[in-house]
């Protein structure tokens, strides 16, 4: 049995890669082919990672990243691939590294606060919201009732039972 090498590579994504869960995809991705190493969001907006793995499944990997990227909104320009000459110290699971600054923070902020300022902008749904919650009230209560009735038959039934 001979031994296999592992081969590193320090690979980056570019294109509309950030704030649509893409790390967490890679991350579980990578952890399907026994990869090891890491990803991380970086201040260029795009998505570094260095991981390790046989050649083959690295390629494979890559592939799968690939054959993704129309995973919720993701829009991937470039795949860059280069190959470490050396062996780096790595988790033993791929992971992701939270190098999410306070600034970046902030401008995750920026868009959930314009998520729901539209939201709040397009109220024409709430009648229609409000109708299906009263007639799903209304439901429960019917229901209610007739777990009520159907209690007091049964426990009837046991009372008679207790007796024989």
């Amino acid at each position: 049995m001979g031994y296999i090498m592992l081969k590193c590579y320090n690979i980056m994504v570019t294109g509309k890669v950030q704030d649509i869960s893409f790390r967490s995809l890679i991350e579980d991705i990578a952890r399907l082919y026994n990869l090891r190493g890491f990803v991380f969001n970086d201040i260029d907006s795009s998505i570094k990672m260095v991981c390790c793995g046989e050649n083959g499944e690295i390629a494979e990997f890559l592939g799968e990243l690939q054959a993704r990227g129309v995973h919720k909104g993701l829009v991937i320009d470039e795949v860059s691939k280069e190959e470490l000459p050396f062996q780096m110290y790595l988790p033993q699971k791929f992971m992701r590294l939270y190098t999410d600054e306070l600034a970046d923070i902030g401008r995750k902020l920026d868009i959930g606060n314009n998520m729901l300022m539209g939201i709040k902008n397009d109220t024409s749904v709430l009648p229609d919201i409000k109708a299906g919650f009263d007639s799903f009230v209304i439901e429960q209560r019917e229901q209610n009732q007739w777990m009520k009735d159907h209690n007091l038959r049964l426990e009837k039934i046991l009372e008679k039972l207790v007796e024989k």
